[in-house]
Formats: structure tokens, C-alpha cells, sequence
């Protein structure tokens, strides 16, 4: 399930850190975010090392759909109502800031990674009633945008929103570049953060500046993120002889589809859901479906899917979360916006770094808005009791026996819960169902052979491997 970004571009390698070592700032994650943090960093004269546990972009970054765009679905209503107009300025301005300094990173250094000035298109197929809504609120903020009736896509809307000029590109060749010019560490997994230090298996990193870019913090006590945020799962397919759309486009309603080219390929999306929801699968198929009916004369050549975290208030959280003998900071809560808000998170956190006033206070980890973020911190938080009292029922009927091969599932074992995959030669794999994070029992999931944690969105293969964080070990 390599992306079409996997596929055309090779990171370079770096070696693995192996002795202590101090430095002014460290930034832990080396996906889109890490590197434009430690980017901006160096670029302003603060000495910045970067650790990737894996290998640099082999976390989210390699699975993003790549687009550079202010639209960030039906925001810009919700930003007004919830904070006002003022800060739903700063939150447009920022984002479009965040464009041209991509831009201006690409021409500065020469880099090859298929950049394109492209419009953004919301639209929807059925009721323009929150589109409406929203062109009212860009219309109130002064936000360049069309409205349109008309679009390339291969069947009939009712209305859209097109935001001209924004972008899109291949990330991968975009961070490889960058990441030349950076001091990184690779295969360096963060144990732990401990006041000034930063705990490795074989080597502590001491700095005054820390910075959270792993995508989800991992350690709790580190802004509790784990109450503010949730983590959801899309699906991508990569299609050859399909259509040029000319834009980049995104749906409004619950069962959205996304499309945008990258060169003669065209990028099919959709299939949304909560992480650790999916026991009944068929996202790709449903998406092969659409497919099909939509282009039946194309060929799918490539799969993948992604995860994001969502904020409470659909904002992201990016900035400092505390002060003291050293200073933490944290870029995550992109919310499906990773391209742009990873730049963003570049130019604010090197900017408080070096003591520069910035006016975008509404990405502030430390704002607290009941109004905004109330009602999802509650659903957010009924969903962490349920996953943790699942561990507390009655032990499942089903034994490894009568599971299916090429199937997984919570079975009995020994009088104890399970997991268990039986791989299509009937060799089983028994895993842990306990998440390591916080103790959420995990959830099968068919369509990418993992176990899902439903509570904080943690993730592992069936081998019980960690893939994605805020856990930081795995179930085997």
C-alpha cells in the first residue's frame, strides 16, 4: 500500500545518534512538519537537531493527497461564530502566508517536487444550504473566492466554492530536498522527555527548545492532548487514464469524495472514518466502486490511506505549552490540512523561538474556548470510556479455530481475550488487545490488516508493531 509520493522519490539516509549531545533546539518527528520547524529554525541561527524514529516522511506525510490550500472544508463560518471574526482573519491569513512560503522555499532552493498553482474547489452534491453559509462568511472576511455552478468533475453539483490559486505538489521530494541541508538523525525512537532531556534507547539529546512534531504528542502530561484530540482514517486510490479535473476538489457532506491530479494520475479519496471504526471494512472496495462508475475505462496502480488528528475546535494546536528550565512546543490537530499547517507551524514556532511577535494567537495550544471545543470534548471523551470498558465484558465466544482465514477478530484464548489474524495459509498471530497508551481495547481492522484504537487512535499491525503514535510501543 506504497503512495504514488513512495514510489517517486528516495529519502536520503541518515545515520543513527548513538552518543549524548546538546543543542538549542531539538524537534522530535521528521515528517512535513519536522523538517519546516527545524527548517525555519536553522534558517533564523538557532543550532536544531531533528530525530525521526523511522525514516524521514515515513509517517503521515507519505500518504497526504499533497494539497496546499486555504479551504479547509466548511471552516471559515464556524471560525467566526466560535471566535470571532478577527481570528478567523488570522486563520485565513495564515494559511495563505503558509502558500507562498512554500513557494518561495521551492524557487529559493531549486527544488524539483511538481509544485503547481492549482483552484480549490468545496463543493456539493446535494443541499448548498452550508455553502451558502460559508460564502457568506468568506465574504465577511474578505477571503478571495468564486462562487461556481460548473466544475470538471465527472458528475452533476449543485454549487461550489472555488478558492483560486492555491497549490499542490509531491511532499516527498519536497522534504528529501530540505532535509540535506538539516542535521538528522534517523532510527532515533523518543522513549520519553524529562525536563531538558530527551530520552533515546542509546543517546540523550539536551536542549533548551523542544518541539512535538511526532504527529500525535506522545508523552500525556505534555498539554493532555490525548482529551482534545481525535484521530480519522481516509482512503486513497491512485488512477491511470481517468481525467484531468484541473483543480483540487473536496465534497461537503459525511460521505465526501476528494480529487485531485498528480500529473497523468488521478487521486480518488474518501472512505472517512473514526480510527479503530472500521471492523466491517470495504473502504477500498466501496472507492473501487466509485471507480468504476465514474471511469470505467481507468486503472487503479496504487492504495493507500491516511490518518489525521482533529482537534476539538477544528483548529490546530500549534505553538508553546510550557515554560520553565526548558520550553516545549507542539505542532499537531491538523485536522486533514497537513501541507499547509505544517508550513505554519515552521514560521510560528521558529518565530516564538526567537522572541518574535506573531499575530496568530487562535492556533495558541493554550487557548481554551468552551464554546468551540465543549461538545466534542465530551463525545471525544464517551468514546475513551466505552473503548476502555470493552476490556471489562465477558470474554468472546469465538475461538482461533473458527476464525476464518484472511480474517482477524477478538477471539478466546486460554480463558483470556485475544487478538488474532489468520494469514490465508492458516498460520494465526496473536496480539495484545490492550492499547499500550491508555488501555482502550483495540478494534480489528480488515481493510489494512491492523488493530485500531478507537479511543486516541494508536495502531498496530498484526504482528502487534506499532505504526502510529501517541502509543510508543507495541502489542506483541
Amino acid at each position: 500500500m506504497d503512495s504514488i509520493w513512495t514510489k517517486t522519490a528516495s529519502p536520503p539516509s541518515f545515520e543513527t545518534l548513538t552518543g549524548d549531545i546538546e543543542t538549542e533546539a531539538v524537534v522530535i518527528g521528521g515528517g512535513m512538519a519536522g523538517i519546516l520547524i527545524a527548517y525555519h529554525l536553522q534558517k533564523k541561527g538557532i543550532s536544531t537537531i531533528l530525530l525521526e524514529g523511522n525514516r524521514i516522511g515515513s509517517g503521515q506525510t507519505k500518504n497526504t493527497t499533497a494539497k496546499i490550500t486555504s479551504q479547509h472544508s466548511l471552516i471559515y463560518a464556524k471560525l467566526i461564530k466560535e471566535f470571532g471574526e478577527e481570528k478567523a482573519r488570522q486563520y485565513a491569513r495564515g494559511n495563505e502566508q503558509a502558500i507562498k512560503e512554500f513557494e518561495k522555499i521551492i524557487k529559493e532552493n531549486n527544488i524539483n517536487c511538481d509544485f503547481e498553482r492549482k483552484d480549490s474547489y468545496l463543493y456539493t452534491t446535494k443541499d448548498k444550504k452550508g455553502l451558502l453559509v460559508e460564502w457568506e462568511a468568506l465574504s465577511r472576511l474578505d477571503i478571495s473566492a468564486k462562487w461556481v455552478e460548473n466544475t470538471k468533475l465527472p458528475f452533476s453539483i449543485q454549487s461550489a466554492i472555488m478558492f483560486p490559486n492555491q497549490a499542490q505538489f509531491n511532499p516527498l521530494k519536497f522534504i528529501n530536498r530540505l532535509a540535506q541541508d538539516l542535521t538528522i538523525y534517523e532510527n532515533a525512537m523518543v522513549n520519553d522527555v524529562h525536563h531538558n532531556k530527551v530520552l533515546l534507547d542509546k543517546a540523550t539529546v539536551t536542549a533548551k527548545h523542544i518541539i512535538f512534531a511526532s504527529h500525535f504528542p506522545f508523552v500525556n502530561s505534555i498539554g493532555y492532548f490525548f482529551t482534545k484530540m481525535h484521530q480519522e482514517r481516509s482512503y486513497v486510490l491512485a488512477l491511470k487514464n481517468a481525467q484531468n479535473v484541473d483543480g483540487m476538489y473536496i465534497g461537503i457532506e459525511d460521505d465526501t469524495l476528494s480529487f485531485r491530479n498528480a500529473g497523468d494520475i488521478l487521486l480518488l479519496g474518501g472512505g472517512n472514518h473514526r480510527t479503530g471504526e472500521n471492523s466491517s471494512g470495504g473502504r477500498y472496495d466501496n472507492l473501487r466502486k466509485i471507480a468504476q462508475k465514474l471511469y470505467p475505462h481507468s486503472e487503479e496502480i496504487g492504495f493507500w490511506s491516511a490518518q489525521d488528528c482533529m482537534s476539538a475546535d477544528n483548529v490546530p494546536y500549534i505553538g508553546k505549552v510550557k515554560k520553565g528550565q526548558c520550553e516545549y512546543y507542539v505542532a499537531t490537530g491538523f485536522c486533514k490540512w497537513g501541507m499547509t499547517t505544517s508550513m505554519l507551524s515552521g514560521m510560528l514556532i521558529s518565530d516564538l523561538i526567537i522572541g518574535k511577535e506573531n499575530k496568530f494567537d487562535i492556533f495558541s495550544p493554550k487557548r481554551l474556548d468552551v464554546i468551540a471545543s465543549g461538545k466534542n470534548v465530551v463525545k471525544d471523551g464517551m468514546q475513551s470510556i466505552k473503548g476502555l470498558s470493552r476490556e471489562l465484558l465477558s470474554i468472546p465466544d469465538t475461538k482461533i479455530e473458527e476464525l476464518e482465514k484472511g480474517h482477524g477478530g477478538v477471539v478466546e484464548y486460554d480463558g483470556n481475550k485475544v487478538g488474532v489474524y489468520k494469514n490465508q495459509e492458516g498460520e494465526s498471530f496473536l496480539v495484545s488487545i490492550r492499547c499500550p497508551h491508555l488501555g482502550c481495547q483495540l478494534e480489528w481492522n480488515p481493510d489494512e490488516l491492523s488493530w485500531d484504537c478507537p479511543c486516541h487512535g494508536s495502531r498496530f499491525d498484526y504482528k502487534g508493531n506499532l505504526i502510529d503514535n501517541p502509543a510508543g510501543k507495541g502489542i506483541n
